[in-house]
């Protein structure tokens, strides 16, 4: 993404959906979830079937989105973060390019929604 897509997508909205209104839509693999804290925030837990990828990585070299994207066969995307702030950054930049994608807030919101919560097996720093 340049810097001028970047730009442009700071000044749209980010659409937003529950955890409870999208929680379905993960489970039965209509959808994805994207938590996009930094590994090292992962430590701690993340919700149940989460796909791990950070903010930094969307927006620098996107080492794993990439691949991520490619292998999403034109799925939505929902993203969380701590508090909804960067999964709002990251769903403008994905809807700026065409992705469906949403806000679901932060972890919180999908805890307080009943999802499960799960220690990832291994949380590595993502390749700069």
């Amino acid at each position: 993404m340049n810097f001028l897509q970047l730009l442009k997508s700071m000044f749209r909205t980010a659409p937003h959906c529950s955890p409870a209104d999208c929680a379905a839509r993960v489970r039965n693999g209509e959808a994805l979830l994207v938590d996009v804290r930094e590994p090292s925030e992962w430590t701690d837990g993340v919700a149940q079937a989460a796909n791990l990828l950070p903010l930094s990585d969307l927006t620098g070299g996107r080492a794993q989105w990439k691949l991520f994207l490619a292998d999403a066969n034109g799925r939505e995307i929902f993203l969380y973060c701590a508090s909804g702030g960067r999964s709002g950054m990251a769903a403008k930049l994905l809807v700026a390019e065409g992705i469906r994608a949403a806000n679901t807030g932060g972890l919180g919101d999908w805890l307080d929604a009943g999802w499960p919560m799960a220690k990832p097996a291994a949380v590595r720093e993502a390749p700069r």
